[in-house]
């Protein structure tokens, strides 16, 4: 899904905000946070919820909240007094305000992606893998990233490839475990594993295309 606000594009596929045609600097769990507020659009998000959503049963100071925004507004070119795209709600959260506008892909062959689509489900949420590797970990640039001290920066690696997916442990010091079982070397992953990460437990999904840009899991449109 591509979204338009002002000089910006939102590329969920890609994880992505661009601004120009080139990405923003943008930590993970920004990125994450901003996804959230344009999903939850135009109502407000409170502090609470976001909090759950964004870093689920782990304990965090609020202080980590207002650092994402104020990451968000910083790349965004966002101003707190006068906002354009995020809006404070004084003793609750915020909201997205700036207007969007989808962009859809044209409907040639070439603009159609091709085989399946992996996600990984953690809690509410859902974090698209990209062809290739993807690094789950504390390091900030991680695609999945897991702000907890019994993660490892570069803690594991899921790969996708053409012959599906696959996982292993980047020598971390507590350990990956895949159904319950901890990994020592480059195990396959298949729809449904559920692999553990400290106190991250993060379930594959292994969703098959139609004919459309839709995928599907069992016969039915994902969301």
């Amino acid at each position: 899904m591509r979204l338009r606000f002002g000089e910006h594009v939102f590329d969920s596929a890609t994880r992505e905000v661009l601004r120009g045609g080139r990405p923003l600097a943008i930590s993970p769990k920004a990125f994450v946070l901003l996804e959230l507020l344009l999903d939850r659009r135009p109502g407000a998000v409170s502090k609470e919820n976001i909090h759950t959503l964004l870093w689920p049963d782990v304990h965090v100071s609020e202080a980590n909240l207002g650092n994402l925004v104020v990451e968000l507004r910083s790349a965004l070119g966002d101003n707190a007094r006068r906002p354009r795209i995020l809006r404070t709600v004084s003793r609750f959260g915020y909201a997205f305000i700036a207007e969007v506008s989808e962009e859809r892909p044209g409907r040639g062959i070439a603009s159609r992606p091709t085989g399946p689509a992996y996600r990984l489900v953690w809690g509410r949420r859902e974090i698209a893998l990209d062809p290739g590797d993807n690094l789950i970990g504390r390091d900030r640039e991680a695609a999945v990233w897991i702000d907890d001290e019994s993660v490892s920066r570069r803690h594991a690696r899921i790969s996708i490839g053409d012959g599906g997916a696959s996982i292993e442990d980047l020598g971390s010091k507590n350990g990956t475990s895949v159904g319950g079982r901890r990994i020592r070397d480059l195990v396959p992953l298949t729809d449904r594993n559920v692999v553990t990460i400290g106190p991250a437990t993060l379930t594959l999904r292994v969703l098959q295309r139609t004919g459309s840009t839709r995928s599907t899991i069992k016969g039915r449109a994902a969301k």
